[in-house]
């Protein structure tokens, strides 16, 4: 069912907010470390599944032998070119820090109105904010929300945003346990984010073929390989950046398959 990733994830981070505001600070940091790398190496066995779609016989029978590979390949090095000239990494760090800055901004200015001899409410108010914009933005800025949403919808399954969903569910117990109750509400922007590309994967599946399809999942899954990279700590690879190598692939996949 189209969706129900999205909807795991939005449970996860509910129910990991609880815990962070049951639990406080006691978290050990090597307990979240050794945590974070063990979700960095189910990436890594979720990207070689996605990515053996290049074997796909129906991506095979359109384009021939040895064209999945050069597909992937060059859907990658135009991707890459594509997203590095739009600096879209770059860019979304900056609008994570402008959507920040803005909202805690007006918020703030927002509870120090009323009462201005009230010193706990402005301090309640830009925590809440803070817990709000600071994990909305380490929810949605980041490729799994992508490329989970655009499976979910391409019928793809679910793996890709139940390990989203595992791995912001960590984080949120994390950040309600230091930035308090302004984490729950955070799941409202990843159901509208997400809901968005799940039904654009969702219009995608009804109008591409399998071969295209497979074409982009064997990509993605060299973009999750990125992902786990960054989460081992091994490369911070720009993953941002590669995004749009996911529209080059149908794209390639139709040309070649034109000839």
């Amino acid at each position: 069912m189209p969706g129900l990733g999205t909807l795991i994830n939005i449970i996860a981070i509910v129910t990991g907010s609880g815990l962070g505001l049951a639990l406080g600070g006691r978290l050990p940091d090597r307990t979240r470390t050794v945590v974070t790398d063990a979700l960095g190496l189910v990436v890594l066995l979720i990207a070689a599944l996605n990515a053996a779609e290049v074997l796909s016989p129906e991506l095979r029978a359109a384009v021939g032998g040895a064209a999945p590979t050069l597909i992937v390949l060059g859907s990658l090095l135009i991707g890459g070119i594509i997203g590095s000239l739009l600096r879209i990494e770059q860019r979304l760090e900056r609008l994570g820090t402008l959507v920040r800055a803005t909202l805690t901004r007006r918020m703030s200015a927002v509870a120090t109105a009323p009462s201005q001899d009230s010193p706990a409410g402005p301090s309640a108010s830009e925590r809440f904010v803070e817990g709000f914009v600071s994990s909305s933005l380490v929810f949605l800025v980041g490729p799994l929300a992508i490329l989970g949403a655009l499976s979910d919808g391409l019928g793809n399954g679910i793996d890709q945003l139940a390990l989203k969903a595992a791995l912001d569910g960590f984080a949120s117990i994390a950040f309600a346990a230091a930035l308090g109750a302004g984490v729950l509400a955070s799941a409202l922007p990843v159901l509208v984010y997400q809901g968005a590309f799940t039904l654009l994967g969702v219009a995608l599946g009804s109008v591409l073929p399998d071969a295209h399809i497979a074409a982009l999942t064997a990509t993605g899954g060299l973009l999750l390989v990125g992902v786990a990279l960054r989460l081992l700590r091994i490369r911070d690879l720009p993953v941002a950046d590669l995004l749009p190598a996911l529209f080059v692939a149908p794209l390639l996949t139709a040309l070649v398959a034109a000839f």
